[in-house]
């Protein structure tokens, strides 16, 4: 979140980044000041700069530029890149990166995400620095000129040439696929890399104006792409976000693989062969019961975080584990990939499938997704839940009630006026009932709004 203060440039990083609306949270002074930052807190000798489709994207990577040309750092443009190649880039280099993109917001959002030189997310203390040296600048001006700022041309080929690596030979000959790529990051590297790699693509949303991404497509917005896979006869569709480190499936019948699904049919792949490191997943607290009782029975385990990609990455590196991930598609596979990867996910799909010779949905039934419900209740301030204990009372009945065969999950919005109710059952009208007593006494306890 950023916002402009009397004198100094206020900005908080979230778990993201910095991100919000292009034209009244990511100004020309706080971009330009952040860019100064960056160099300050940082020091390198120069930084990637690499971005999505945006119609801001251009702007706001020229006036990163200029922040860190004012403080002696050299900028190198990679261009629109999908997230995961401009980390790729990023590790392979040696080289901090910062990400244009707001992921799978729509179009008059905008963000920037530095990452380290390892292609990570810079750790707490590193994002104080730049917090710290933002306040503290004296908002003198910059020049306009970028002429030292260097590019790197074709920069989508290396990370095409990993991906491929990634499968150790294998090929995808044969495979019909559907691949949407929501008018963002990967409308040119993606369908040029599952080509490469043999697939026969059919390409949807691939055609980026500024204001098209994410637009009624991509991972969050998947319709279109079913009709596709059914009217093509697709072996598979695979739905990426704007930003690409993101991707949801369709099966060959035009039904949702979601991220739980993916994981569990590519950790099981990896188990299989004897390639899962430590025989455990990462998962967090969101993620389905299914997911937990397929990895469960076939003897591996499943460690859960807090909602957030970070804590996912975070607890692999700690645990030295291969996969993790999250129900939304932003799954990461440590021994190829800093941060989540979309193409490098669905290439990891095609390849089980391929492999296994059974049809996308016969892999993604050993996985039996429970029906999951989530509500947003609105309260009349922003609240502690320890402060009701007839909420964990009721709980605590719930679950007792559901036993192994559901759970809820109840959390207050670290930003918002809101309590977030999660339930699971082994049916819908279950769900449907636990949900509907817990609002009931979260609004008595905290007051509707």
């Amino acid at each position: 979140m950023a916002q402009r203060g009397s004198h100094l440039t206020v900005l908080r990083f979230g778990t993201d980044g910095v991100r919000g609306d292009a034209d009244a949270d990511l100004t020309s002074p706080l971009v330009i000041s952040l860019g100064r930052a960056v160099a300050r807190a940082l020091r390198p000798a120069r930084a990637l700069i690499g971005r999505d489709t945006r119609a801001s994207g251009a702007r706001i990577e020229t006036e990163l530029a200029r922040g860190l040309l004012a403080e002696g750092v050299r900028p190198v443009f990679l261009g629109v890149l999908p997230t995961p190649a401009i980390a790729f880039h990023a590790a392979r280099t040696g080289t901090p990166a910062a990400i244009v993109s707001a992921s799978h917001n729509p179009w008059t959002d905008n963000g920037v995400k530095v990452i380290g030189a390892d292609g990570r997310k810079l750790p707490d203390d590193a994002e104080a620095r730049i917090e710290a040296e933002l306040q503290a600048l004296d908002g003198a001006t910059v020049g306009d000129a970028v002429e030292r700022a260097a590019a790197l041309p074709d920069a989508g080929e290396p990370y095409i040439g990993h991906l491929l690596a990634a499968l150790d030979g294998r090929m995808l000959h044969d495979m019909r696929v559907v691949l949407d790529c929501a008018n963002g990051a990967a409308f040119e590297v993606g369908p040029s890399a599952m080509r490469a790699a043999g697939a026969d693509v059919t390409v949807l949303h691939a055609s980026p104006d500024g204001r098209n991404i994410n637009a009624s497509c991509g991972s969050t917005h998947p319709a279109s792409l079913q009709h596709a896979v059914r009217e093509r006869g697709a072996a598979l569709g695979l739905a990426l976000d704007g930003a690409a480190d993101r991707v949801i499936a369709v099966d060959e019948r035009g039904e949702i693989v979601d991220g739980d699904q993916i994981m569990t049919i590519t950790a099981l792949d990896l188990h299989a062969r004897g390639e899962l490191r430590g025989d455990a997943v990462v998962t967090t607290v969101m993620s389905n019961i299914g997911l937990r009782r397929a990895l469960r029975d076939a003897g591996i385990d499943v460690i859960e975080t807090p909602v957030g990609d970070r804590y996912v990455v975070a607890e692999m590196r700690a645990r030295d584990l291969a996969v993790g991930g999250e129900q939304s598609g932003h799954i990461v596979y440590a021994d190829h990939a800093t941060t989540g990867d979309g193409l490098l996910t669905g290439m990891f799909l095609c390849d089980a499938v391929r492999r296994s010779g059974r049809p996308l949905s016969a892999l993604a039934a050993q996985m039996v997704r429970f029906p999951q419900l989530l509500v947003n209740v609105p309260v009349a301030r922003r609240v502690d839940l320890a402060e009701a204990p007839a909420l964990w009372d009721c709980v605590r009945s719930i679950e007792a009630e559901l036993g192994d065969d559901g759970r809820v999950l109840v959390r207050a919005s670290g930003t918002e006026p809101l309590v977030r109710i999660m339930a699971e059952a082994s049916s819908q009208h279950a769900a449907e009932l636990a949900v509907e007593r817990l609002r009931h006494v979260v609004e008595a306890a905290f007051g509707a709004r």
